[in-house]
């Protein structure tokens, strides 16, 4: 009797972990399917991105205007506005580990003079640096932006949009958008611009997509 009660034990705690883990775990059709599901803005990711042919100092490109352009879309969220983008009333945000991993960037290895860097990366790269990506213990679904290559004379910027379980390491979705540069000066805002171009398209056309395509 004993023996039974133990094993009845045993399948119960089985199942009650399991149903745990069902209800913590996060799909792209949580995200799409109710605006209550949350998402965590973690900023842009520079860490595979290619300046090309670009006369700017890596350096400064780095410990300067990378930063920067992280800190601007955060601090002016009505012109970068990804709580509308996503149809939430407010997402919140933590850079600092993006932060991070862009300070340790090889600065050497920013600036290319190969056009074809321009369109370089597959979607096991985005896959691959989710899962080297420190989170801090943080759970739910992350937004991430993972930069892949500025290109004055493509007069934009092509950039991964990324959603993530951020407890399983795991990518929800991702795509590969075109934001172009327009008018502005200095680094920074130039090559804030195609994010916001990117952002802007999210919201008029991309989120019923992605909608159609994973909340059904």
């Amino acid at each position: 009797m004993k023996r039974m009660n133990k094993l009845n034990w045993l399948i119960a705690f089985a199942f009650l972990l399991g149903t745990a883990q069902t209800a913590n775990a996060q799909t792209a059709k949580d995200v799409f399917n109710s605006s209550e599901t949350p998402v965590f803005y973690l900023g842009v990711d520079f860490t595979l991105a290619k300046l090309i042919d670009a006369p700017e100092s890596p350096l400064d490109v780095r410990d300067r205007n990378y930063p920067a352009i992280n800190d601007l879309i955060v601090n002016e969220p009505k012109r970068y506005d990804l709580a509308g983008a996503f149809h939430k009333s407010n997402i919140d945000h933590d850079l600092s580990m993006v932060t991070k991993r862009n300070a340790k960037i090889n600065a050497e290895e920013i600036k290319s003079t190969n056009s074809a860097d321009y369109n370089r990366l597959k979607e096991e790269d985005i896959s691959k640096l989710v899962k080297g990506f420190d989170f801090e213990g943080k759970k739910g679904v992350g937004l991430l932006i993972v930069m892949e290559s500025m290109s004055k004379a493509n007069k934009g910027a092509a950039m991964w949009v990324t959603l993530i379980d951020m407890g399983a390491k795991k990518v929800l979705m991702t795509e590969r958008m075109i934001g172009k540069t327009g008018m502005a000066f200095g680094f920074r805002n130039y090559w804030a611009n195609p994010i916001r171009d990117v952002i802007e398209d999210i919201e008029k056309k991309k989120y019923k997509q992605w909608k159609s395509k994973y909340g059904g």
